[in-house]
Order: C-alpha cells, then structure tokens, then sequence
C-alpha cells in the first residue's frame, strides 16, 4: 500500500511538474487595465498573443507580444531602471498554433511572415521546429531563429 501511495505522489509531481514547465499554466493578466510596459496597450485585448516576464522578486509583466517583450528584455533599464535581465527568472510566449505558453528561450520564431501581431511584423513563436517550418512554407515566412539568435537590430526591422 504504500509503494502505491509512493508511486502516484510520484507521477502527479512528474505531471504537475512538467505542466507547469511548459507553461501551460502561466498566469493571465491580473486585470483588463494591464498594459504593455512598451506600447501601453491592453494587454487583455489580444490574449492569443500575450508574453509574459517572470522576475525573481515574483513580480511580473504581460506584453501585447513577443516584439514588444523582446524590446522590452534588449532595453530593460530604460523600462524599469531598478531590473536588470539577471532578475529574470522566466519568460513565456504563446506558441502560435496551440496557444499554450512556452519557454521562449526553447521557442522557435519564424519571421517574415504574412500573419500580424496586434503591433504589425511579429516574431511567431512556437514550441516545435516541425511547427515552425510548416508555418514558413504556409505563411511566406522568412526565416527560423532561437532566442539567443534574435537581436537588437532585427526587432529593429519589425518596427
């Protein structure tokens, strides 16, 4: 009796766990007023593409997209001077197709595309290469970059 109790404490931290890497079960908005910390637009108006920085302090900020959070995480200081991109514990995105959140730092972002942001060009995120490479050749995307790929001078260009 209790290898059974053991083994199902077990397997519903494994599940829970994994859930909560994933992202799945990342926080919305607090409230319909939150804004984008960039743009200062509502957040809640465009739940399909809502990112999200988690900061050690527990705080946390949604933005309106992964453009803006990714301005956001390059400009940090000139945003909330008191943060630096150390004090970030984790930063999600919605993965295009599923619109589950994801690690952005593991996500896959095509760009180029012909689908829109709520703010224009958009990095479109997704959690599997195979995704992201069908929505290239679906959608006329460009390219397919990682995180550490992505720069200052390209979300330039998405302006």
């Amino acid at each position: 009796m209790k290898q059974i109790f053991l083994a199902v404490v077990f397997f519903s931290f494994v599940l829970s766990t994994s859930a909560f890497s994933s992202g799945e079960h990342a926080p919305k908005p607090p409230s319909l007023s939150e804004k984008c910390p960039v743009c200062g637009m509502f957040v809640a108006k465009y739940p399909d593409w809502t990112a999200i920085i988690t900061f050690k302090d527990s705080s946390r900020l949604y933005f309106d997209g992964p453009k803006d959070l990714l301005t956001y995480y390059f400009h940090i200081k000139k945003y909330t001077p008191q943060k630096n991109q150390t004090d970030i514990v984790w930063i999600q995105v919605k993965d295009y197709y599923s619109l589950a959140f994801v690690d952005a730092q593991k996500a896959y972002y095509v760009t180029g595309s012909d689908v829109y942001g709520p703010m224009g060009n958009e990095l479109i995120p997704f959690e599997t290469r195979i995704d992201a490479e069908e929505f290239l050749r679906d959608h006329k995307g460009k390219m397919i970059l990682k995180f550490p790929e992505i720069t200052p001078t390209l979300i330039k260009t998405l302006q």
